[in-house]
């Protein structure tokens, strides 16, 4: 299937491991063009050179944190100033902090809603003008289960996935007639270092082994077994594509089964 990605160009945040960087090879398998952005150069030089390496397609590596607004218009303003445009922008970034509320503060709410919310805004309000103008863009967010079926202990991912949602769903009804789809992914339980990080978490809270809680999560999963990164890349290649010209403001899991809900 051609899903008609050769000559797009692409920019994949926290691309330098984990969902975003599955999702960046993913892309480049299908003849994308690549800006890739990351807090940590090293990891990020590595992930590029591997991706162009493979796939014989031109790679961008920014680093930066997309927390930062002027890492943001640094990353935006590399990525138009090589390529000139950017038709596909996948937001993505590390999960906040595990926590209850009444162990956050407010200098944890704000770290969050920055990295988790606000650079979702900013990455778009920097490259949508572009999509509008030349009628064409696809915008898809990396968010988590957690806005279908919050996740215990996860009060700042929870909350603020949730305000992605709202925000991508009454954008996807204002660009739609500009030929811009705005739609979210919602990964469950994959084989990340995000999901390592959660598994060590609950075994200090509880005081277990991080594998015991990486079993607990399988057994709640109709598949028994965590998510693998290229599963989830599959679901972005292809809402990236030319294939989904008319699906826009949906939120779609990637998760097993795990979620219960109809909708």
């Amino acid at each position: 299937m051609d899903f008609g990605l050769k000559g797009k160009v692409a920019l994949v945040a926290a691309a330098s491991r984990g969902l975003g960087r599955a999702v960046a090879e993913e892309l480049a398998a299908e003849g994308a063009a690549l800006v890739l952005c990351a807090r940590a150069a090293g990891p990020l030089a590595e992930a590029c050179a591997h991706v162009e390496r493979t796939w014989d397609v031109p790679v961008l590596g920014v680093a930066g944190d997309v927390s930062s607004s002027e890492d943001v218009t640094r990353i935006a303003g590399a990525a138009l100033e090589r390529f000139g445009r950017v038709d596909i922008l996948v937001t993505n970034a590390g999960g906040p902090p595990a926590g209850t509320f009444e162990t956050l503060s407010a200098r944890d709410w704000e770290a969050a809603t920055r990295l988790t919310l606000t650079s979702v805004l900013e990455l778009v309000r920097a490259v949508l003008p572009g999509m509008r103008e030349r009628r064409w863009g696809r915008i898809l967010n990396v968010t988590s289960i957690a806005v279908k079926q919050p996740v215990e202990n996860l009060m700042l991912s929870n909350s603020l996935r949730a305000a992605v949602t709202g925000f991508a769903r009454t954008l996807a009804d204002e660009v739609a007639v500009d030929g811009v789809t705005v739609n979210n992914l919602l990964p469950g339980y994959t084989r990340t270092e995000r999901v390592e990080e959660l598994a060590r978490a609950a075994a200090a809270r509880e005081g277990i082994k991080a594998a015991e809680a990486r079993a607990r999560w399988e057994a709640e999963i109709p598949m028994r077994r965590l998510g693998e990164p290229r599963e989830f890349a599959a679901l972005a290649a292809f809402l990236a594509s030319e294939r989904a010209s008319y699906i826009t403001g949906t939120s779609i899991t990637v998760d097993g089964g795990w979620v219960r809900s109809l909708f």
